[in-house]
């Protein structure tokens, strides 16, 4: 390789190496601090090692007439989502089941806010999950929509992008998986409630307007806290499933993830002779439902879906001797199960 190779890919990795925490201390220290993790901490935990491959790492943010280029290589980096291809599960799975299409919001950019770059990137991978036919996991957290994009004249309000509509065209396409944790309003919350499934951390707030635009809007003052925070957000059916925290969401996010991978070789389940003393011989009498459903699902298996919203009905995910399986029970004692394909 010649020097003035060299000296290229010198100054390219120089330039990776400022999106990465490492040369981003202050601002993981500042995740760190609220008890949070990074976008690419997530992103580490989420997918296979070595497997991720990142699109557009050099975005900035359109913000050259307001701030340098170091700052906005270190303070935008990214442009505040980070995209790309993995896989996950892969040791469960194989490497051509496990193919995944990542999304990680940055708060620590901006406020995890969507510039035009940035949408860019979304529209990219998106088209890439729709065109492999791979699922995708995305995480939200995020203040919405971005004005400060001074270096862009011809945008519409923001609005002329396809983002939402590759989001939504992905619908029954691929399986769509959103993690959220923190504050997620605005488009962000768009994200995240049309997603197949929605999985939100207990320090979440979700709604479909942040502070400024409720306050812009003539609609008073409010604290972001205020606003969608999960104790409403889970009664009202928003959320499919509420984890302890970013580790917790990410761990259940995999699991999703599996069932619609394929089956597992090696399982285990209770001993089925107990679902002769849980189920009433008298069909008029009420038993308890979510008990022989882990009886009948393989161990460790079943993850419900909304529980605490539609008390009348149970839905969810399970394993039976490793297949995949959905599984709907209705008060009426009746049940449905399907095979995932």
């Amino acid at each position: 390789m010649s020097d003035k190779a060299k000296t290229k890919l010198t100054m390219l990795q120089d330039l990776l190496s400022r999106t990465l925490d490492s040369e981003r201390s202050k601002a993981a220290e500042k995740r760190h601090k609220a008890g949070y993790r990074t976008a690419r901490e997530n992103l580490t935990d989420l997918v296979d090692a070595d497997s991720f491959i990142e699109y557009g790492q050099l975005a900035l943010a359109a913000q050259r007439q307001r701030q340098s280029l170091e700052d906005l290589q270190i303070n935008t980096a990214a442009d505040g989502v980070i995209t790309g291809t993995a896989t996950v599960n892969r040791g469960l799975f194989g490497k051509d089941r496990s193919q995944t299409a990542v999304v990680v919001y940055d708060y620590s950019v901006l406020a995890g806010t969507q510039g035009y770059f940035h949408h860019k990137k979304l529209d990219r991978i998106f088209k890439l999950a729709g065109d492999l036919r791979i699922p995708v996991i995305i995480y939200t957290e995020g203040g919405g929509g971005r004005p400060g994009d001074v270096d862009v004249t011809t945008m519409i309000a923001g609005l002329n992008l396809d983002s939402f509509y590759t989001w939504a065209k992905l619908s029954g396409q691929v399986p769509r998986i959103a993690v959220n944790n923190g504050f997620c309003f605005a488009g962000n919350a768009v994200l995240f409630g049309c997603a197949d499934i929605t999985i939100a951390t207990r320090t979440s707030w979700i709604g479909m307007a942040g502070p400024a635009m409720i306050e812009g809007g003539g609609l008073g003052t409010f604290k972001p806290t205020e606003i969608g925070p999960i104790e409403v957000q889970e009664k009202n059916g928003v959320i499919d499933i509420v984890a302890e925290d970013e580790a917790d969401a990410t761990a259940i996010a995999k699991k999703l993830l599996g069932y619609f991978q394929g089956p597992l070789a090696k399982w285990s389940c209770s001993d089925q002779n107990k679902l002769r003393g849980i189920v009433p011989e008298n069909r008029r009498r009420a038993y308890p439902v979510r008990q022989v459903i882990e009886v009948l699902a393989d161990e460790d298996s079943f993850t419900e879906l909304r529980s605490g919203y539609g008390l009348g009905v149970i839905t969810g995910f399970m394993r039976l001797e490793g297949q995949p399986l959905e599984w709907t029970h209705k008060r009426k004692n009746s049940h449905y199960i399907s095979m995932i394909r």
